[in-house]
């Protein structure tokens, strides 16, 4: 169970701070293949840290 609790925690925190990627992609623009298969990347790893730490205990006031 701690194990479970350790996954949603990442999931939350990299759902929470992956957005400060997004910045610098951006920046350098997206000009080629490769750049939009990072946003691309990118965006889903981020949908998927947001469901794997949507049930994260520490995110809630108590």
């Amino acid at each position: 169970m701690h194990l479970g609790n350790s996954v949603t925690a990442a999931g939350f925190w990299i759902g929470t701070l992956l957005p400060v990627a997004y910045l610098p992609v951006f920046l350098s623009g997206v000009d080629s293949a490769g750049s939009l298969s990072l946003v691309v990347s990118l965006l889903a790893i981020h949908a998927l840290a947001l469901i794997v730490g949507h049930d994260y205990s520490g995110s809630r006031s108590r």
